[in-house]
């Protein structure tokens, strides 16, 4: 495994960025499955079921919690970074096609339980919604988006294993907490649409989703998992991805 994949500084960097605001990573030889190391059998890996596009707000792409940023994008509706700074289990990997080859996950982002201080604690402890996330900022393909791999966990006491259907719950939770409603996961299709505001320290966030299919596939092939994830017959993951356009819809009298 390499370093872990660097934030983009700036969306001036970005170039070519196609309308959807994302590269496939399968175009150039990446993958929508994450790397988790020591799976049996060997090779399983994670859903990178949700996408940040890099057409969003160049603010919402900058991986910080100042000035409207990524990570007070996700305080915004209950997510926090781990507990105490501390991270906690392995790392996993990802190759987004951009050029930087695999690369660790930047960062894992837990469910807060409300409390933005102490609450991902909470989470490490008790389970819970949390996604690791990667950015595609690379030479061959500089979407500047954000990559992320959502799920819900079992508790500590069980390992954090995925709770039954966890990768389709656990990506249509975090959708239903920045919408306010309900997402109906057996009802989806590639046609489906959402939208919602969420708020954190004087910042609105206006997001928009489409659920998108041909991403990944519907399918235990290849899940982490897989054995206990997929219910009622049904495969481990859906094969759609929520994919995410971010503004922000007001600041603070006082930022610039």
């Amino acid at each position: 495994m390499n370093h872990r994949r660097l934030p983009p500084s700036s969306l001036s960097k970005r170039s070519n960025v196609p309308p959807e605001g994302y590269f496939n990573p399968a175009d150039k030889g990446g993958s929508m499955l994450t790397k988790v190391p020591g799976t049996f059998p060997a090779g399983l890996g994670e859903p990178l079921n949700a996408i940040i596009t890099g057409n969003s707000d160049e603010d919402v792409l900058k991986d910080t919690e100042t000035d409207g940023g990524l990570r007070n994008y996700f305080l915004s509706f209950g997510y926090s970074s781990e507990c105490l700074g501390q991270h906690l289990g392995d790392d996993q990997a990802a190759d987004l096609g951009d050029g930087h080859g695999t690369l660790n996950e930047t960062a894992v982002i837990r469910w807060n339980y409300g409390d933005p201080q102490l609450g991902s604690c909470q989470e490490t402890v008790k389970g819970g919604g949390h996604f690791r996330y990667w950015v595609q900022n690379g030479p061959e393909a500089n979407s500047g988006a954000i990559f992320l791999a959502v799920s819900y966990e079992m508790p500590l006491e069980k390992h954090h294993d995925i709770v039954p259907n966890g990768y389709n719950l656990g990506r249509d939770w975090m959708i239903g907490n920045i919408t306010s409603q309900p997402i109906p996961t057996d009802q989806l299709t590639n046609t489906s649409t959402y939208s919602g505001q969420t708020s954190f320290n004087g910042y609105t966030y206006q997001t928009d989703i489409k659920y998108v299919s041909g991403l990944l596939s519907n399918s235990s092939d290849g899940i982490n998992h897989y054995l206990t994830v997929g219910v009622d017959g049904k495969p481990a993951i859906d094969g759609l991805v929520a994919v995410m356009q971010v503004k922000i819809a007001s600041r603070p009298a006082s930022s610039s």
